[in-house]
């Protein structure tokens, strides 16, 4: 491991797993490199060295069995942590092109953490680079000789951490003519806007980063709302309309942003949409239509909404899940609605029959409830999810299943659309595709990071 001692600063390094840690300053909590043993898709009966798939919920654990990471199932696997959780993040686009998957690879994150106090929480950029895909298994002697080259295959990070007071339950970013535009659901009550751009010269260059660590001050917006009078958690940026926002608070209540001149205040009509009886959890602008967004709630419901015509939802799924709706996911070419609830149970809406209220796809694979899902959005029939359960699932929509074949014989009652279930995290939050890398995932729990790519996407 090497690590800065800079609060904003760190290296990250692989151990044989491709697992990576950061290490903080002393006032930070500690971190540590760990191993991925934990992770996995096969079973190994202890001393039998029989392996065999495992399929959670299918067949559990028998005393002595433990999980063991396949590692010819990933394209590349990497792990790490940052101290205290980050329970939501989102991928900040960079200019090294679209489609890409040529190894290493490198990506920017801003993710904010979810500290012990209100005071040790950060607002977080990353840049992750020189990460190299999962090779096979190496003997003793092919490794000795190899421990140079693969020394030179260590991923690395570097950090820019800015102090933020209070949790944050939800970060989305977005690109606004030359800015890099962070909006932020804190605990505190408030939806702030920072503009990323000094951690972003931190993260690509040693001498900014020397300056921002020097400076080591609190975050300051560059605009805050206070007008949801309670904390939230849904946010989301228009990709139709720079700059324009829409954020929904746990009291059900739902503000639309609309930018300023000068990209650096917003006008937001205190009048909100309020269609909703009870929290609004997630929010999605519509990719196609500038003025109409989605939303979901602690009241079972999905809404679909026009700005043109507040203060009532246009469709309405009443009664969509039957408990909690968590989170939704806009297909950005077909038009397809996805949504996860507290039941485990994951729905795919057709826009064109939502007045029917009921779904075109219901699939239950996760045994808790979903904490996130998203389209791929380089292919509109794949999406992810991740649970309650520990699990991030993969799902193609244009199975059937006679496509299916032997890859699943011997496992009953598993529905032909799942690629693919990833294990290994604890309590994960949110899973994100990367808009510039076909199949690669980013996922986050109170564990730390994964970023993987499997073989099924």
């Amino acid at each position: 491991l090497t690590g800065s001692k800079q609060t904003t600063s760190a290296k990250m390094s692989a151990s044989e797993e491709d697992t990576f840690a950061v290490e903080g300053s002393e006032e930070e909590e500690d971190m540590d490199e760990t191993g991925s043993a934990d992770e996995g898709d096969e079973m190994e009966g202890e001393g039998e060295g029989e392996k065999k798939v495992y399929v959670p919920g299918i067949e559990p654990l028998q005393p002595g069995e433990e999980l063991e990471m396949d590692r010819s199932a990933y394209h590349m696997y990497h792990e790490c942590q940052t101290g205290a959780p980050c329970l939501s993040f989102d991928i900040l686009r960079d200019g090294d092109g679209e489609g890409r998957e040529q190894f290493p690879l490198s990506m920017l994150l801003c993710a904010g953490t979810q500290a012990d106090t209100a005071l040790s929480n950060r607002l977080l950029v990353m840049r992750m680079h020189n990460l190299h895909g999962t090779e096979k298994e190496k003997d003793e002697e092919e490794s000795s000789d190899e421990d140079e080259e693969d020394e030179d295959k260590k991923p690395q990070m570097e950090l820019a951490m800015t102090p933020h007071y209070g949790g944050i339950n939800r970060v989305r970013v977005t690109q606004r003519g030359e800015q890099s535009l962070a909006a932020v659901w804190s605990e505190k009550g408030q939806v702030e806007i920072f503009d990323l751009r000094p951690q972003l010269e931190a993260v690509h260059s040693s001498a900014a980063m020397a300056a921002f660590i020097k400076q080591q001050k609190e975050a300051t917006a560059l605009f805050s709302f206070s007008g949801h009078m309670t904390e939230g958690f849904a946010v989301d940026w228009s990709s139709t309309v720079p700059g324009r926002l829409v954020s929904g608070d746990c009291k059900k209540n739902i503000h639309v942003w609309e930018p300023r001149e000068g990209g650096t205040a917003w006008q937001i009509d205190q009048r909100p949409f309020s269609s909703h009886s009870k929290s609004v959890e997630d929010l999605q602008w519509s990719p196609t239509e500038a003025t109409v967004f989605a939303s979901c709630s602690v009241d079972q419901s999905v809404r679909i909404w026009d700005i043109r015509a507040p203060p009532n939802s246009m469709l309405s799924a009443n009664e969509a899940h039957s408990s909690d709706v968590n989170v939704i996911s806009w297909n950005r070419t077909e038009p397809f609605l996805l949504s996860g609830g507290d039941d485990g149970i994951l729905k795919v809406w057709d826009l064109r029959q939502f007045k029917t209220g009921r779904p075109v796809a219901s699939f239950k694979q996760h045994s808790a409830p979903i904490t996130s899902v998203e389209w791929n959005p380089i292919d509109s029939s794949v999406f992810a999810a991740s649970g309650a359960d520990d699990i991030v699932s993969q799902w193609d929509l244009s199975v059937e299943s006679s496509d299916v074949g032997a890859r699943m014989e011997g496992v009953k009652d598993l529905p032909p659309q799942l690629l693919f279930l990833h294990q290994g995290q604890t309590d994960i939050k949110e899973v994100h595709w990367h808009p510039q890398m076909p199949g690669v995932v980013i996922s986050t729990a109170l564990s730390g990071f994964n970023v993987f790519r499997t073989i099924s996407v």
